[in-house]
C-alpha cells in the first residue's frame, strides 16, 4: 500500500480514537453529569476531599475540562474557595491517567463485545440511563478498535524511510516531541487520545521512549491550554485563576520532568519491560508527582492567583455576557446553569426598565426614558447570547432532563424579551406623550397606577425565583396573577367609560393614557406567566388547555 494511503489510514484512525474518546465523554456526562456535579459540591470542603473528589468525578467523565468547568462554576459564585478548587484539579489531572491505565493492556479482543453489547443497549432502550451508557460501551469499543488498528497500520511501515524520516525529528528531540504533542492536544481537546498515541508509537518502535515521555509531557501541558485561551475571552478577570494556576503547575512539572528526561527514561526502560505500561506509568507518575508537591502550597499559590486576577470592579459593558462561557459549551450540565445564571440577569434589568416606566409617568423626567430605552437595547443583546449559546449546545449530548431544561430557558428569556418590548414600543411611548402635553394624572389615578406597578414588580421577583426554584406552589399563585390583573383592566376601563358618559373631557384623555398603561402591564405581567407558570404547572398536569367552556 502507497505511503500516503497509510497516513490518510493512520489519520483516520486517529480520528476514531478522537470520536470514540467523545462518545464516553458525552454518555457519561448524559447518564451522571448532574449527579456528579452535586457529589463534588458537597465534596468541595478541604483540599484533600477536593483532590479525592476531583480524581474520582474525572475518573468517570475522562475528561478534567468538565471537572474543571464544573468546579469553576462553584468558584464563581463564592461556593467554594480557590484553593479546594485547585485542589480538584490536581485530582482529575491524576483521574485522567486511569483510563490510559486501563487501555495499557491488551483488552482489544473485547472490543466487539463491547461495542454489540453498546449497540443493543443503545437501540432497544428508548432514553435514559441504558441509552448513556450503550454510547459509553460504543465509545470504548471504538478506542478500543482504533489502538488496535493503530498498531496493525505501523507495524509493516514501522522501518520504513519515510515514516523514520517523518518521525525523526520528534525521536531525536525530545523538546520537539513535547511541543508537537502539546498542538496535538490542544487541536484534539483530549490528552488522553494523544497519550495513548504515543503510546501506540512507542509500542511498535516508531519511537524511542525517550520521545513517548516527552509527547505525554505534552498532552499534560496541551490539555491544560484551551480553559486558560478561553477563559481569557472572559470580561472577568477572577474567572482565569483557576485555569492558569492548573496550567502554572503542569508548566513547572514539565520544565523540571522535561530537564531530567534522560534519566528518568533510562530508569524506565530498566524497570519497565513492557513499553506500553511504561508509557502509562510515567503518565501517571508525572501527575502524581506534581499533585504531591502543590498541595501543601495551594494557599500562598492561590493567594498569587488572586493578586494576579483580582475581582472586576465594574461592567465595562452591561450588554455583554458574564456567564456564557464558550468552554462549558462540551459540558452540558455546566453551560445549561450558566445560561441559566445569565437569564436571571434579564429580570433584574427588567425591573429597572418597569421603575424607570413608573418614574417617566410620574413625574417629568425624560431623562428615563432614555435610560429605559438604553436597557431595553442591553435586554435584546443578552437575549440573542442566550438563545445563541444554548442553541450551540450538541442535541445528542443533552439528556430528556437537559432538554427539557433549555426549552424552559429559552421560554423565560423569549418572555422577557418581549416584555421588555411592552415598555419600548408602547409604554415608553404612552410616557413621552404626557410630557409633551403636559398631562397629569389625579392623585387617585397616581395611586392605582403606583399598586399595579408594586404589584407586577413583586411578581416580577416571584417570576425569578420560580425560574429557580420550580416551586409549583409558587407557579399556582403566579398563574393567578392573571385574573388579578384582568379585573384591575376591567376596573379602570368601566371608571374611563363612567367619567366619558358624566362628560367630564377634562380628565378623560388622562384617564384613557391610565387605561392603556393599565393593559400594557397586563400584557407584561401575562409575559411573567407564560415564561415561569405555566412550564412547571404544564410539567405536573396543572395546565387546562383552554379555558372556554365545552358546549356539551
Amino acid at each position: 500500500m502507497p505511503f500516503p494511503v497509510t497516513l490518510l489510514d493512520l489519520a483516520g484512525c486517529i480520528a476514531l480514537l478522537l470520536w470514540g474518546t467523545h462518545m464516553v465523554q458525552s454518555g457519561v456526562m448524559r447518564a451522571f453529569g448532574p449527579r456528579l456535579r452535586t457529589v463534588l459540591a458537597g465534596a468541595l470542603k478541604t483540599r484533600f476531599h477536593a483532590f479525592f473528589a476531583g480524581l474520582g468525578v474525572t475518573a468517570i467523565l475522562q475528561s478534567s475540562t468538565a471537572t474543571g468547568l464544573m468546579v469553576a462554576g462553584f468558584a464563581a459564585t463564592g461556593v467554594v474557595d480557590l484553593v479546594p478548587a485547585l485542589a480538584v484539579m490536581l485530582g482529575a489531572n491524576v483521574g485522567t491517567t486511569l483510563v490510559v491505565q486501563v487501555l495499557s493492556f491488551d483488552v482489544a479482543a473485547v472490543a466487539p463485545a463491547l461495542i454489540l453489547v453498546g449497540v443493543v443497549l443503545y437501540r432497544r432502550a428508548a432514553s435514559g440511563m441504558p441509552r448513556d451508557l450503550g454510547k459509553v460501551l460504543v465509545g470504548l469499543g471504538l478506542m478500543l478498535m482504533s489502538l488496535h488498528r493503530l498498531i496493525e497500520l505501523i507495524t509493516p511501515y514501522e522501518d520504513a524511510p519515510s515514516l523514520r524520516l517523518l518521525m525523526g525529528a520528534i525521536s531525536t528531540a525530545p523538546f520537539v516531541a513535547m511541543l508537537t504533542a502539546a498542538l496535538l492536544t490542544w487541536v484534539a481537546h483530549s490528552s488522553v487520545a494523544i497519550v495513548l498515541l504515543a503510546m501506540s508509537l512507542a509500542t511498535k518502535g516508531v519511537v524511542p521512549p525517550e520521545a513517548a515521555f516527552a509527547m505525554v509531557l505534552g498532552a499534560n501541558l496541551g490539555s491544560a491550554l484551551n480553559p486558560v485561551l478561553e477563559a481569557s475571552s472572559g470580561l472577568d478577570p477572577s474567572s482565569r485563576r483557576m485555569p492558569v494556576g492548573n496550567l502554572i503547575n503542569r508548566l513547572v512539572g514539565v520544565v523540571v520532568v522535561l530537564a531530567l528526561l534522560d534519566p528518568i527514561s533510562q530508569a524506565f526502560v530498566r524497570y519497565q519491560y513492557d513499553t506500553a505500561r511504561g508509557v502509562a506509568d510515567f503518565h501517571t507518575l508525572f501527575n502524581l508527582v506534581l499533585a504531591v508537591s502543590f498541595l501543601p502550597f495551594l494557599a500562598p499559590f492561590s493567594r498569587l492567583l488572586k493578586r494576579l486576577f483580582p475581582n472586576r470592579v465594574a461592567d465595562a459593558d452591561p450588554s455583554q455576557p458574564l456567564y456564557l462561557n464558550p468552554a462549558a459549551a462540551e459540558t452540558p450540565v455546566v453551560a445549561i446553569g450558566n445560561a441559566a445564571r445569565e437569564a436571571l440577569r434579564l429580570a433584574d434589568i427588567l425591573e429597572t426598565m418597569i421603575q424607570c416606566t413608573r418614574l417617566a409617568l410620574e413625574k417629568d423626567n425624560g431623562g428615563r426614558l432614555e435610560e429605559a430605552r438604553r436597557l431595553d437595547d442591553v435586554l435584546d443583546s443578552l437575549t440573542s447570547a442566550i438563545r445563541s449559546y444554548l442553541l450551540s449546545l450538541d442535541p445528542e449530548t443533552l439528556s430528556d432532563s437537559d432538554q427539557r431544561r433549555v426549552e424552559e430557558i429559552l421560554a423565560f428569556v423569549t418572555n422577557m424579551e418581549q416584555a421588555g418590548d411592552v415598555i419600548d414600543t408602547s409604554l415608553l411611548t404612552l410616557a413621552s406623550k404626557r410630557l409633551k402635553r403636559g398631562l397629569a394624572f389625579s392623585d387617585t389615578a397616581r395611586d392605582e397606577l403606583g399598586q399595579v406597578f408594586d404589584r407586577l414588580t413583586g411578581n416580577l421577583r416571584t417570576a425569578a425565583a420560580l425560574f429557580v426554584t420550580d416551586d409549583p406552589r409558587a407557579a399556582r399563585l403566579l398563574a393567578a396573577e392573571k385574573t388579578i390583573f384582568r379585573d384591575l383592566e376591567s376596573k379602570a376601563n368601566q371608571e374611563h367609560l363612567a367619567r366619558l358618559r358624566a362628560g367630564r373631557s377634562d380628565t378623560a384623555e388622562a384617564m384613557g393614557m391610565q387605561l392603556d398603561v393599565v393593559r400594557d402591564l397586563k400584557r407584561i405581567n401575562a409575559h411573567l406567566v407564560s415564561g415561569t407558570a405555566y412550564p412547571v404547572l404544564e410539567r405536573g398536569g396543572e395546565l387546562l388547555t383552554t379555558r372556554v367552556q365545552n358546549a356539551d
